[in-house]
């Protein structure tokens, strides 16, 4: 049993060997015990790369001034959207930046039509009034994501000058106790980052009782104050999470698609994805946008996830089979 921050903190210190010797087949035991041998797979929609905020390791934060900025009209998310459930997609994830400028309007109007498909939605758009929140909700909405990033509310709010710690967290606790699922997570290593702050944010998770792990590696992105700081995050630390948290919380998901050694791969390295998997990760993703849009999506840089194909392969190396979620369709 994992239960304390002790606990968790003797595995974030434990030598690699001892954790895929006595850690990780238990933590993949656990998911395969749980969903089977099935990965679960969910498009997904970068549908605007504009963004209000200065968060000090986003490539998307409005202080870069390197990317191209896009928005997707709503016309052309919801056909993008609907194409994928024709293929047989039943989930699909819509993120964006923090964009006034979208139209809240817009938004729930795309939720209403995918919803009378039959879609699984998730949504993470940052941080709205708790109005909005259940505007959201009362349109169908299943999910929506929202990540503390970082447990220790100095931390934070060093890291995400625009808002504040308090401010996420009481946007956390109305999505809680909405009726929407809650997906939220932190960055793993960020430069600076401690065990005892990695073991919190482990805790927080679990406190919360979240239904997906939205998480990877600290990646620094280009133009950003962080990437000055420090080096990626530990892949060994990462892999640590995923299996503390499988075996804290059986049956949340939590992110599969993992970058590896070679950064330029992104996160669709198979390596890494399977690595991931084979300590309890199980959600896979591939983007609906085309370049170069999908390109300029750039929460981190080379991200990599375009087209199923990837997703096909995944599942050969792996022996798991492709949940697509098509049973959600009307």
């Amino acid at each position: 049993m994992i239960e304390t921050k002790s606990d968790i903190l003797d595995i974030l210190k434990m030598p690699e060997d001892v954790f895929y010797r006595d850690i990780a087949p238990k933590a993949k035991k656990i998911y395969t015990d749980t969903f089977g041998k099935k990965l679960r797979v969910t498009s997904m929609m970068g549908y605007s790369n504009i963004c209000r905020n200065m968060c000090l390791y986003c490539g998307m934060r409005a202080g870069n001034p390197t990317i191209k900025r896009y928005r997707t009209p709503p016309e052309d998310v919801i056909s993008m959207a609907l194409a994928a459930a024709d293929a047989g997609y039943g989930r699909i994830f819509l993120i964006s930046g923090e964009d006034p400028l979208y139209g809240f309007d817009n938004l729930l109007g795309i939720v209403r039509t995918l919803k009378n498909r039959g879609m699984y939605v998730s949504l993470a758009c940052g941080e709205f009034s708790e109005e909005q929140f259940m505007a959201l909700r009362d349109v169908g909405t299943d999910e929506y994501v929202i990540k503390f990033e970082m447990s220790n509310p100095k931390s934070f709010n060093y890291l995400n000058p625009s808002t504040t710690f308090e401010k996420r967290m009481k946007a956390i606790e109305i999505v809680k106790n909405s009726g929407m699922r809650l997906a939220s997570g932190n960055i793993v290593d960020w430069p600076g980052q401690t065990d005892e702050e990695l073991a919190e944010d482990i805790l927080l998770m679990k406190k919360l009782d979240i239904s997906w792990a939205p998480i990877i590696p600290y990646l620094p992105a280009a133009n950003t104050p962080l990437a000055a700081e420090g080096k990626r995050g530990d892949l060994l630390k990462i892999y640590k999470e995923i299996a503390i948290l499988r075996i804290m919380m059986p049956r949340v998901h939590i992110t599969a698609q993992q970058p590896g050694a070679d950064m330029k791969k992104g996160l669709s390295d198979p390596e890494a994805n399977l690595a991931a998997i084979n300590v309890g990760a199980d959600v896979l993703f591939f983007d609906l946008l085309p370049d170069p849009h999908a390109q300029n999506f750039r929460v981190i840089d080379d991200r990599n996830i375009t087209g199923p194909s990837h997703i096909f392969k995944i599942a050969e190396l792996s022996g798991y089979e492709l949940d697509t979620g098509k049973e959600n369709l009307l």
